[in-house]
Parts: structure tokens; sequence; C-alpha cells
């Protein structure tokens, strides 16, 4: 029987995946651009805000005018006027004086601070008494003092949240240079594998299960599905389909055919498309070990293996941390998952083999008040495994497992977690 050629420990993976350089830039609309990476570092234009404004309803004023107010000791100003929302102020704070100006309206000149209404009485509608002191810069926003101008605000690599968009907008900002997203080719292979659509299913065949699995998977990543089939163990097939898709993608991920039998093709496909690499041939890791990484020019190759928990495990843990790199993630960032975690206790003992990394599903759970995490045991066919977890326990190569108690890391399948209890 073959041998695979070139097995790799998960970090020694996930060092070639942080040397894959990102793609080409795009411009995006800022309502296109949550979640996108940044190409390039991003320095404010202007100065947020671009006038000194309240932050409270109540009284411009000079801060000293008010030194030593009290309720029995109140300072009596005169009212000079009102600042209207959305207008130039129009007026000046001078010695004595105050002026009415609402939460946003523009300060006046020479006024400092802002008294709150509520430490405010009106006399009549010329003159109030403060009963309460304010320092300088009490209740004001100072011009540029939320963005200055020229502040860097965001770094290149940077991944754009909703506040983030809210800051650009603030700024004028109507577009975004962000990484452009991956196009991704999935293909099911075997001569077993039939569409889902199958009804009934003949003898001897499955469902397609991995590439719907697949591609929810780089899709939630933020890449998009260009091609998608099921297709049978045919090299001449196999070669002719990855070609052709091949210069409309960024990836390509067969599943199944990926280990050392007789009908097991995905090398023979790498090596029939131009200017191929094999980069990974077996990671030493349960389950997925019969794993393929490679490259065809600037195009990104993965082969994963048939059985659906592998597949998905694989996918989770190696292809998502690629798809990231492709999308502008730095590679000080990229390691397995994709850093949507949580801490839990093991309810039991988690034994592994010296070796080797395991990839353990598990269901979390609360129990005395602690998140606890429990493994789920099954076979690699059996998607009802995956079905059942909420994550998965990574137990290091050189670990000989976990005791029963222990803290571990549990990487989520999905930022939606429902506890099990809840189900």
């Amino acid at each position: 029987m073959a041998e695979f050629l070139r097995v790799r420990t998960a970090e020694e993976v996930f060092s070639i995946i942080r040397q894959i350089q990102p793609l080409s830039w795009e411009e995006v609309q800022l309502d296109e651009a949550a979640g996108r990476v940044l190409a390039e570092s991003f320095t404010a234009p202007e100065a947020v805000p671009h006038f000194a404004r309240a932050t409270m309803d109540g009284y411009a004023v000079r801060a000293r005018d008010t030194f030593g107010a009290s309720e029995t000791l109140p300072a009596l100003l005169l009212v000079a006027g009102e600042v209207y929302m959305g207008r130039p102020a129009g007026l000046s704070v001078d010695r004595g004086k105050a002026v009415a100006v609402p939460t946003g309206g523009m300060l006046p000149v020479g006024a400092d601070a802002v008294v709150m209404v509520e430490h405010v009485v009106a006399l009549d509608e010329t003159t109030i008494e403060v009963v309460k002191p304010v320092a300088p810069g009490e209740n004001v926003l100072w011009e540029g003092e939320d963005i200055s101008l020229g502040q860097v605000l965001f770094p290149s690599g940077w991944i754009l949240r909703p506040q983030d968009l809210g800051g650009l907008a603030a700024l004028g900002v109507e577009t975004v240079k962000v990484y452009r997203r991956p196009r991704v080719a999935i293909l099911s292979t075997g001569d077993e594998v039939v569409p889902i659509s199958t009804k009934p299913v003949p003898p001897g065949k499955i469902r397609d299960i991995n590439s719907t699995s697949l591609v929810s998977l780089v899709v939630e990543e933020g890449a998009r599905v260009g091609y998608r089939a099921v297709l049978t163990d045919s090299l001449d097939v196999l070669s002719s389909v990855c070609r052709k898709i091949l210069f409309e993608h960024d990836m390509l991920i067969l599943s199944g055919g990926s280990s050392v039998g007789a009908k097991d093709l995905t090398i023979e496909v790498l090596n029939c498309l131009p200017e191929a690499e094999l980069l990974v041939h077996g990671v030493a890791v349960r389950p997925g070990k019969p794993t393929i990484l490679g490259r065809t020019g600037g195009k990104i190759f993965w082969g994963l293996p048939g059985q659906p928990v592998s597949a998905m495990m694989i996918c989770s843990a190696f292809v998502l941390p690629s798809l990231r790199r492709l999308q502008g993630i730095s590679p000080e960032e990229i390691s397995g998952g994709d850093g949507n975690t949580r801490t839990a206790v093991l309810s039991c003992r988690l034994p592994s083999v010296h070796g080797r990394a395991d990839y353990v599903p598990v269901v979390l759970s609360m129990s005395e008040g602690l998140p606890t995490a429990t493994p789920v045991f099954g076979k690699s066919a059996m998607i009802s495994t995956l079905v059942q977890a909420d994550g998965y326990v990574v137990v290091p190569q050189h670990v000989e497992g976990f005791d029963r108690d222990a803290s571990v890391t549990v990487h989520l399948f999905s930022g939606r977690h429902t506890s099990r209890a809840r189900r």
C-alpha cells in the first residue's frame, strides 16, 4: 500500500498557512464592509466633532463663574440667549452670562462648560441660579476630542466591526479598501456519493453531506462559493473539472480521495494541475490524518477526508484559517479555530495517544454554575457526532489526555452558541 508523503504536525501546517499571501484589494461601500479586512491603514481626514458641543441639556457658561455655587449660595447668571440644534451658535458668553444649549448643540464662543439643567433654577426669563459648580470642560465635547485630524484610526489588516463603520461614517467616508473575498470551489468526490435530492437512496450509495457542511463553513468565514458539484472517482473527470474552474477561483476543496487507497485520486488530480506543488500529505491529527494541502500557481488546493466528521473538523481547524489569511488577517493571528472560544471544565477524563493531536467534539452545558464540556465520541462517518456538538477541544500532540475537571478551551463551531441545556 502507498504511504503518506509529507506528514506534518498541526503547527507545521499552521506555519505553512501563515505564509499564504492575501488576495488583491477592492473598494466597497461602507454598508458592505462589515467583517471585511482593511487593505491599508486609515488616517482620519478631519476632526470629529468639527465643533465644540454640549453633551447635556443645560446652560453654556464660563466655569469660573460657577465656582463655589451651592443650593444655599447659588451663582446668579443672566441668560444671553439660546442655541438651537443644528444651527451655528451665533452668540458669545461673557462674564456673568449663560446661554441655553441642548444636547449636541454648538458651544458658544467664550463658554468652557455646560451646567446641567437639573442644577439650574430659573428665576425669570433672563436670570438663573446655578446650585452646583462645573469644572472647565465639564459636559462638553471639544473639537477633535472624539477623533483628531490625522489620527491613525485603524491599521492595515483590521477587521471592520459595526462600531468601526460608525466611526468612518462620522468622518464622511463612503468607501473603503478591503481585501477581496476568496472565491472557493467545493467538490464532493466518490462513486458512492449522490446528491441530497436522491430519493430513495440506492443500495451502496450515500447522500452528499460534505459539500453542504463545507459550503456553510466557508460562507460563514466570508468566502464566496463559485462552484459546487458531486463528482465520481474518475481522474479524467476530476482533473478536467478542476482545470476548468481553477482560473475563476482562489481555492479548490476536494473531499474524498485524499488517503492512500486505490481510488484515492486527490494527489493525482493535484499533479494534473499547472504549477502544482504538494505541501502537506497527512497531518498528525485525529480525525483527519489523510489531509492534503497544495498550491497550483497562486491558488490554494485542499484535499479533505471523505468521512463527514473528518472533513468538517479539518475544515474548521485548517481550511478556515487559510481563508482568513487570504482575506488579509495577519500571520500572527492565524491558528486553529477563529478565536471564538469558551473556557470550560471537562466532565470526564479525556484520553489521547501520544504523537498526534486529537480534535474532540464536545457538548457545552452548565454544571453547578460552571461551563462544562462533555466529549462526544463516535466514528468519523457519523454526522450525528457533530450535530450534537457545540465545538471541539484540542489535545496537543505530546499530551496524553486531560483529567476530569481540567480547564480546557472549547473552539465553538458557530458564534451563535446554544447550550445543550436550552435545547
